[in-house]
């Protein structure tokens, strides 16, 4: 068992399946994962990912401690062999949605923060915990948590080791939306779905402009806008979705 990875008409949801040890992530895991997020990116009948976690107490409890141990007692740099993903390496402009059911610590955290939409359960306790044990948080845990909330809510995570509930995850603009558990994929699936009925290129193409504008100056995010925005008028969705407003009827589209 490790990831789960299941394709539901245009939806792909990753469950990570080790309720046994908090949903951690062990090498496997991350192989199986990444082998799973590539095959999304390139499926073309693929449009929105969820990802979240097995049971109803953790989305991902981080790494595996004790195969992480074992690892560098043999002197092996575990980070080094990890697999590309979304949230390092791994290039993916089709939206990420997460849902968070219960626990999102270390690693968890970071792969909740390279989705795009954050849901959370009302059990949900959400943080950074390695300076605790002596690390770092390496999975982007420091870049993109000061992007996500205000610097100083950063810091505090990120210095004390300390998590946070649903409800100061929601207040801080960490997470998106926060519903009872049994509520949560039922929530998730929904605003998939919802995305699904947009132009996937335009989608995609929204999403390309926001994460690489946040790195640019307002001009230069501003070139990107229109290069992508002349792209995306000349796609077939595009012609289609004028044609279906005009004549007022839902839109076929079809990602090209």
């Amino acid at each position: 068992m490790g990831i789960d990875y299941e394709k539901k008409e245009k939806i792909a949801v990753f469950t990570i399946n080790r309720p046994e040890v908090m949903n951690a992530m062990d090498t496997s895991s991350y192989r199986q994962l990444s082998e799973a997020m590539i095959d999304f990116r390139d499926d073309p009948n693929l449009w929105v990912g969820i990802l979240t976690g097995a049971g109803e107490n953790a989305f991902c409890a981080g790494a595996d401690m004790k195969e992480a141990r074992t690892l560098a007692e043999k002197g092996q740099n575990v980070r080094a062999a990890l697999p590309p993903t979304p949230w390092r390496g791994l290039e993916l402009w089709k939206p990420l949605i997460a849902g968070i059911n219960g626990l999102a610590l270390g690693g968890g955290l970071e792969m909740a923060l390279a989705c795009d939409i954050r849901i959370a359960s009302e059990n949900a306790r959400l943080g950074l915990r390695e300076v605790v044990v002596g690390r770092l948080p390496g999975g982007g845990g420091t870049q993109r948590l000061p992007r996500a909330i205000p610097s100083c809510k950063a810091a505090e995570m990120l210095f004390t080791g300390k998590w946070i509930d649903a409800q100061e995850a929601y207040r801080i603009g960490l997470v998106n939306k926060i519903v009872p558990i049994r509520e949560l994929m039922p929530t998730v699936t929904e605003w998939a779905k919802t995305i699904c009925q947009n132009a996937p290129l335009a989608v995609r193409a929204a999403k390309e402009a926001m994460i690489k504008g946040i790195g640019m100056s307002l001009d230069d995010g501003l070139r990107l806008e229109n290069s992508l925005a002349d792209y995306i008028v000349k796609t077939e969705d595009c012609t289609e979705g004028s044609r279906a407003f005009a004549e007022k009827r839902p839109a076929a589209f079809k990602a090209k």
